[in-house]
């Protein structure tokens, strides 16, 4: 497809949305390709790819982290953009029937709205408007109740991101999900001044509403642990967004004849990642948190795995160092080549041991001199999402990376075996190191898999479109990077998907 598909005004849209012609051509190029799978060569297992951190590692490590800490070196970023409508699948079904719809559906509602952290907020609009929640349940008014929780005429949670919605109750107050994120960077990423520093992504329409409340409970939570909280918060930026494609490849169009664009994905946010600018650097799901009585193993493991990044950092350079350096031999470069396959997990060409002396040592200082993370892994219990895999490189070497099913070849069942036969699965439990042996903040965009984009099928006022996602933010955006998986216990990873896991006992705070 050439670019003179575009006219004028399509051209006024594009630089609207902050892209250049190039970059949607680019995107249309990449429809027309298809999505290119990636090549699993086999799940990561324990002592295969996933280590485990053994009790006497846990003391140095965790002096290590807080030696790092106590320096304000460490930040948490927390994507806090998307929207919460989807945690209200079933309840919309509710919502939406003339009668009580689906029976299990509507009996756990009755018995269970009671539970809820927003309860007593929702029983009080419905108060004001000269109603009793109590009469409209025993009526089995589940619509009416619906509308007070799901629309702008009560809570309004259908349109909210997860960041603002009540998600625990506590004997003297409630909190939302990005309130328990706050108290969760207070007790991991506290320096020794007492400064706490942590980073929302959300979106333009919401970036109000967040910031009020962050504004109304700051000072609460500043004054409960005695800290600072240094809060910061970007959006994502509209040049992240791709174009959408009719059946045909072609631009699709609303009813007015304007160009449709969509949002990239969550890996649009590693512009966002890019700019912070700490030496390391945690990365979590908003909706992935716990109340105070259960922060405790979460709390140990954020530790753990930052201390085995920040030592494992410290060795990096070391190696760099030696190799890099006027003495620099046939064994500094053997022993880095070691350190590099049982560490850091990285696999050389078959003809590595033939190549110069000067060509081994420039492949392993670009091997070596790249973005760190250190991913946790939980055992496999049914839950969606993606998972560690040694993935085949073009080059035929292996690599460590967290793969998503839609990343797979469908039509291959080799490739549908291995993928069943993970052992583990990510949670979003991710710290990274992101600064060079010389202190230098790494362009985290030269270490994108570009291919790794994903093609969806979605709909748009009756009509079908193809969506692009880009590169996903902890998948083919972090393709590059050294990776290291490190199992976590599953009591680290309580999300909620929907809005009856807030009925979990690991919600409930009792």
């Amino acid at each position: 497809m050439k670019s003179d598909c575009f006219s004028d005004t399509d051209r006024g849209e594009i630089k609207k949305a902050g892209l250049t012609e190039s970059a949607v051509m680019e995107q249309i190029e990449a429809f027309e390709r298809g999505s290119i799978p990636v090549r699993l060569e086999r799940p990561c297992t324990l002592n295969d790819g996933i280590i485990i951190i053994s009790e006497p590692e846990r003391e140095s490590l965790l002096q290590i982290y807080e030696e790092e800490v106590s320096r304000g070196r460490i930040i948490k970023f927390v994507p806090a953009s998307g929207a919460a409508t989807r945690m209200f699948r079933d309840w919309f079904r509710l919502y939406d029937t003339k009668d009580s719809g689906d029976t299990r559906i509507a009996s756990t509602f009755e018995n269970n709205l009671g539970k809820f952290a927003f309860h007593e907020e929702l029983k009080n609009i419905i108060r004001s408007d000269g109603k009793d929640l109590d009469g409209l349940l025993k009526d089995k008014n589940y619509p009416e109740i619906l509308d007070y929780i799901l629309s702008p005429k009560g809570l309004n949670y259908a349109h909210l991101p997860k960041a603002l919605l009540k998600f625990h109750l506590y004997p003297d107050h409630i909190r939302t999900s990005l309130e328990e994120q706050l108290v969760e960077a207070i007790l991991s990423v506290n320096d020794d001044k007492n400064t706490c520093r942590i980073h929302f992504t959300v979106s333009d329409d919401h970036r109000k509403p967040v910031e009020d409340l962050i504004s109304r409970v700051r000072k609460s939570y500043e004054e409960r642990y005695g800290v600072t909280l240094e809060v910061t918060l970007s959006t994502q930026l509209p040049s992240m967004d791709t174009i959408a494609v009719d059946s045909e490849n072609r631009p699709f169009r609303d009813g007015g004849n304007a160009l449709v664009f969509r949002p990239g994905g969550h890996g649009s946010l590693l512009k966002n990642l890019n700019t912070i600018d700490n030496d390391f650097i945690f990365l979590k799901n908003i909706d992935n948190v716990v109340p105070d009585s259960l922060k405790g193993e979460t709390i140990l493991y954020k530790k753990l795995i930052g201390g085995y990044l920040i030592e494992l950092q410290r060795e990096i350079f070391n190696h760099i160092a030696l190799i890099s350096g006027p003495q620099s031999d046939e064994d500094l470069l053997g022993n880095a080549v070691n350190f590099s396959k049982s560490r850091l997990n990285i696999t050389v060409p078959e003809t590595f041991d033939e190549r110069p002396f000067g060509q081994r040592k420039d492949f392993l200082l670009q091997k070596l001199n790249r973005p760190l993370r250190i991913c946790g892994m939980v055992k496999n219990v049914g839950e969606p999402g993606g998972g560690p895999f040694w993935v085949k490189e073009n080059d035929g070497t292996l690599s460590l990376q967290i793969i998503e099913e839609s990343e797979i070849d469908k039509h291959s069942q080799k490739q549908s075996k291995i993928w069943k036969s993970s052992t583990h699965f990510n949670p979003v439990d991710i710290v990274c190191a992101v600064k060079n042996y010389r202190g230098e903040k790494f362009d985290l965009e030269r270490y994108v898999d570009p291919d790794t984009y994903i093609i969806t099928e979605k709909s748009q006022d009756g009509r079908n479109l193809r969506a692009l996602e880009l590169p996903g933010l902890w998948n083919g955006s972090m393709a590059k990077w050294n990776t290291v998986f490190v199992e976590v216990p599953l009591a680290t990873f309580n999300p909620v998907k929907t809005v009856d896991d807030l009925l979990r006992n690991e919600h409930r705070n009792l």
